[in-house]
């Protein structure tokens, strides 16, 4: 089946934002020579030493590379555009063109996308038309994972035919392979728009494959495909640079060798801002309908006055034929050491006694279970579901705790509507890739810290989801991999 894209005016918008930052650039396509290999070098001048008369039967054809043409608009007229522009979408007014302290990629400019709202098709999207105003064709995606990498090139796939009907002619894209250096000499060669995607353990790691784009490599003429890259005055796109593009990361720093004539930056979640000329933030996709409702459940830490020991009130358990009990998480004594366990409690529970006498919950008792607050009572201190208290590693177990209560969560709603047909989908938004997933030096992928707790917590909630009187859900839910 065809896959229809429709126009959406605020990727068309974001589109433009880019675009007219260079209000003023000529549109201009610039040749060069490509590097030549050594060895042909060698040869010209081995012949040229032996040769008693002029050299006609032989013919070295230079080789003609592609580069985009240098920025000619001056710094003020640049500034005077992103103005222009920030007016136009409502964002403070830069002061100065921002650059990035201590790194030399060009200026860079922050697109601010929620995520779902196409951002690949955005800046896709973007590419056609700089090259259409401007004639620049050369540009290089940058991405945190293998798993990302892929994605964007399968976008690429997916919109060639429909950015053809609109542009009349395709984009030549690959994924960079330290093993296939002649991909890129076909991208520097290469008269039409040509995208490079890269992620960043290919050039800014320590593994051997890493290295190989800085060295001299006899299957690319004694070249270094660094080299021929940087030639071509690339535009960088960094996809989600909050995880690849942060100041006083290694990746960051290399990707000045790539000398960019300027760098995009596109995410949702954007660390650090330089030259914001647009923004499409998670309220404006949902004032817009681009994006459905979603519940949101919070998790809170702090202290107590009323137990030093940790506690976790998950929530309070109701029904009509017994009284509210609360679920909650706690520490017991375990052989030589100390676990968390996540039981029912009645009111009158006492942690001290559950908790095998551990002194830090002495005098802890739970003296009201009040299923209409959802809360609990212990030593008159008032517990509310969500509430973590007294949590010695904190960011750890916080993460946890909401892996764990997303899992439930989902869970409770997809057994409430798998009768109905509905799929229920529920989110992570984590603050790095490689919270989830690693790579090794292989390019394998690993389980990262979050991966790790997801599966840990999944293979314990299923159990309390599990329904005898309903086993096509049960069939189901045993046949879903975490």
């Amino acid at each position: 089946m065809k896959i229809q894209f429709k126009e959406q005016p605020f990727q068309i918008d974001a589109v433009r934002a880019v675009v007219d930052c260079f209000q003023g650039q000529p549109l201009k396509t610039n040749r060069f020579t490509l590097q030549r290999s050594k060895d042909l070098i060698r040869r010209i001048r081995e012949l040229k030493s032996n040769a008693t008369q002029p050299l006609l039967g032989e013919k070295f054809q230079e080789d003609i590379g592609y580069r985009n043409s240098s920025l000619r608009i001056t710094k003020g007229q640049l500034l005077d555009n992103i103005n222009q522009v920030q007016q136009r979408h409502y964002l403070i007014e830069n002061q100065k063109v921002d650059s990035v302290p201590g790194i030399n990629i060009g200026p860079n400019f922050t697109i601010e996308m929620e995520t779902g709202t196409g951002k690949t098709y955005t800046y896709i999207r973007t590419m056609f038309e700089l090259h259409k105003s401007y004639g620049w064709n050369k540009y290089i995606i940058i991405v945190p994972s293998i798993a990302i990498r892929e994605g964007v090139y399968k976008s690429f796939q997916m919109t060639e035919e429909h950015f053809q009907e609109i542009y009349g002619h395709k984009i030549n894209t690959f994924i960079y392979n330290s093993a296939r250096p002649q991909d890129i000499e076909s991208f520097a060669s290469d008269n039409r728009i040509s995208v490079m995607i890269i992620n960043t353990q290919a050039f800014a790691a320590r593994s051997a494959a890493a290295r190989r784009i800085y060295q001299e490599l006899d299957q690319f003429g004694s070249r270094k495909p660094i080299e021929i890259l940087s030639q071509t005055n690339p535009i960088l796109i960094i996809d989600e640079p909050q995880s690849v593009g942060r100041v006083g990361t290694q990746s960051l720093k290399s990707m000045q060798e790539f000398r960019p004539l300027f760098t995009l930056r596109y995410s949702a979640t954007h660390a650090e801002v330089y030259n914001k000329i647009y923004r499409l933030d998670a309220l404006d996709a949902f004032n817009k309908q681009l994006v459905k409702k979603i519940q949101v459940k919070g998790i809170n830490l702090r202290g107590s006055t009323g137990t030093s020991g940790y506690l976790y009130l998950e929530h309070i358990s109701v029904n009509n034929s017994e009284p509210p009990r609360a679920v909650v998480e706690f520490e017991i004594r375990s052989g030589s050491g100390v676990k968390r366990v996540r039981r029912k409690l009645e009111q009158g529970a006492d942690l001290y006694q559950l908790s095998g006498e551990l002194p830090i919950y002495k005098y802890s008792i739970i003296t009201e279970i009040d299923g209409f607050q959802n809360k609990i009572v212990i030593n008159g201190e008032e517990i509310y579901a969500g509430d973590v208290l007294n949590n010695k590693d904190d960011e750890h177990i916080f993460r946890r705790i909401q892996i764990r209560e997303t899992i439930q969560s989902h869970l409770a709603k997809e057994k409430m509507m798998f009768k109905l047909g509905i799929k229920v989908l529920s989110l992570f938004f984590i603050d790095s890739v490689e919270k989830y997933r690693i790579y090794d030096d292989e390019g394998e992928a690993q389980p990262g810290e979050y991966a790790k707790i997801f599966e840990d917590e999944y293979y314990k909630a299923i159990n309390d989801h599990l329904d005898l009187f309903n086993r096509e859900y049960t069939d189901y839910v045993y046949k879903t991999d975490a």
